[in-house]
């Protein structure tokens, strides 16, 4: 496989986190140089075909910068933030992309400022975007898209525990045996603070809690910087004789131009001056002793030494010390659903989630049993809680219907269940996205049972063990398969 993408180049392009770090894995393994640029934002074609010669200041583009500091003709390019490009009175950065990318015309493409075709072929483009739907659709036509999903709570427990947790650490300066921060409170912080794709809201939470220990150290007194060394203190006057002592021998010297010569009488002078410092000798009452300063010294060395440094537990009980109250709550609303409410799943930006669905009667007229839907609805209200969140798509098309059947029936649904699926006037259920991110919801909230169309099930074969295990699944194509599931014979009749 290394060796079709060494001879192929192509444009990737590469959907939400982690792509820098893995763009440069990527060359690392291929043997190729990296070179990255962002073009978010950018709205003059100049950047990226460069500046004609008879304009001041004028440079080559971002293409011909690449290849003059990677040095080579294949490296590895990642274009960040490509669907963040905009648009000025300069041109269309977009339509200029477009001879960067397509590979039948990359092989002859055109710098302003050089003037002269540069074969591009060889290059590996890798682009990055947020949002597939803000690329322009030319541009997205010369792609491959790989979406990146987000990570799941066991991934960014390893991920926190292995990295970030080590790094913020040691750039707080703390020691090990200082600090605890249990499993417990990093699975407080992803659930409750961190419920995001990626890991970089977490990574704040951790660098917060960690400067919060580190100022709690510094008001106990621990430190780990080095103890100073003793300087030896000259006094001013007797430095300032023996410079100029120095200064006239040298002058001596150069007026002369003769070779120093030893004084042996100076010499024994010397010793005879070191040997006497060296005999103890006893000072007068009234005169300040340097041993007295060591003594005093070695005893604050020993006292801070023997002092002992609380260590520092983060628990989930106290997490809320460090990072404050959290920003998330409990999914679950019910521990058995009442009639006419059923738990949905749902695809949101920051991963999954799930969704209730409540159906109330308004009125009820004498004599009517049965639930008459009209085209407004006007003898039932629906509800969907969580009014912040916008609901745009068709996957709770098979909730709404079974809270509805719920209500008329005067049924209640499983326990731990949830679905989601949308269905058609005659009863189909069509495949819905997002599977990954709604089967971690279901999780989270202690949903036993998941009902999924039957054509998202390849989707659903292909999530990691450990996020399938403990489910009972099941796949479905009409919606009388999701009434036998939801409204069991063993089922509470709820009257």
């Amino acid at each position: 496989m290394a060796e079709n993408l060494i001879e192929c180049a192509g444009e990737i392009c590469l959907l939400t986190l982690a792509v820098d770090e893995l763009c440069r894995s990527i060359a690392r393994a291929l043997n190729h140089k990296f070179f990255r640029f962002s073009i978010g934002g950018l709205s003059d074609v100049a950047e990226i075909k460069g500046h004609r010669r008879t304009y001041i200041g004028a440079m080559p583009g971002k293409m011909v910068q690449c290849l003059k500091n990677v040095g080579t003709a294949n490296p590895l390019v990642l274009i960040d933030e490509v669907d963040k490009l905009g648009r000025g009175h300069a041109g269309d950065p977009a339509s200029a992309m477009l001879e960067l990318l397509d590979p039948e015309q990359n092989a002859n493409f055109l710098d302003h400022y050089l003037d002269v075709p540069i074969d591009l072929s060889k290059v590996l483009f890798v682009c990055t975007a947020n949002v597939v739907e803000m690329i322009p659709n030319p541009l997205l036509d010369r792609m491959e898209v790989i979406t990146i999903a987000g990570y799941i709570t066991d991934e960014k427990m390893h991920i926190a525990r292995d990295y970030l947790e080590k790094t913020t650490r040691e750039a707080c300066g703390i020691k090990p045996e200082e600090v605890e921060v249990t499993d417990a409170a990093l699975l407080a912080l992803i659930e409750n603070y961190c419920r995001e794709a990626g890991v970089r809201n977490l990574q704040k939470h951790i660098e917060k809690i960690y400067r919060k220990i580190a100022l709690q150290l510094v008001r106990q007194g621990a430190s780990n910087e080095p103890a100073i060394a003793e300087v030896q203190v000259v006094e001013p006057e007797e430095a300032l004789v023996e410079c100029a002592d120095d200064l006239s021998i040298k002058a001596v010297e150069s007026e002369t131009g003769a070779e120093p010569v030893e004084d042996s009488s100076h010499e024994q002078t010397t010793d005879t001056s070191i040997e006497a410092d060296t005999v103890p000798t006893d000072l007068p009452a009234d005169q300040p002793s340097d041993s007295k300063d060591a003594t005093d010294t070695k005893k604050i060395q020993e006292s801070e030494a023997t002092k002992t440094i609380e260590k520092v537990v983060v628990d989930s009980p106290n997490i809320a010390d460090f990072v404050g109250k959290p920003v998330f709550h409990a999914e679950r609303i019910y521990d058995r659903t009442p009639i006419g409410v059923v738990m949905g799943l749902a695809w949101t930006a920051m991963g999954g989630s799930t969704l209730y669905i409540e159906t109330s009667q308004v009125e009820q007229g004498e004599g009517k049993g049965a639930l008459q839907l009209t085209g407004q609805l006007g003898d039932v209200h629906l509800h969907v809680p969580a009014g912040a969140t916008p609901k745009d798509g068709p996957s709770a098309g098979c909730t709404m219907i079974t809270s509805l059947l719920s209500l008329a029936t005067k049924k209640l649904v499983k326990k731990d269940l949830a679905m989601t699926g949308e269905v058609t006037l005659t009863g189909k259920i069509l495949p819905i996205g997002g599977v990954k991110e709604k089967t971690i919801a279901a999780r989270r909230s202690d949903v036993k049972t998941i009902i999924f169309p039957s054509a998202n099930k390849r989707d659903f074969d292909e999530l990691a063990e450990n996020v399938k295990e403990g489910l009972d699944v099941h796949f479905v194509d009409e919606y009388n398969q999701i009434f036998d599931v939801a409204f069991g014979d063993d089922q509470n009749t709820g009257k």
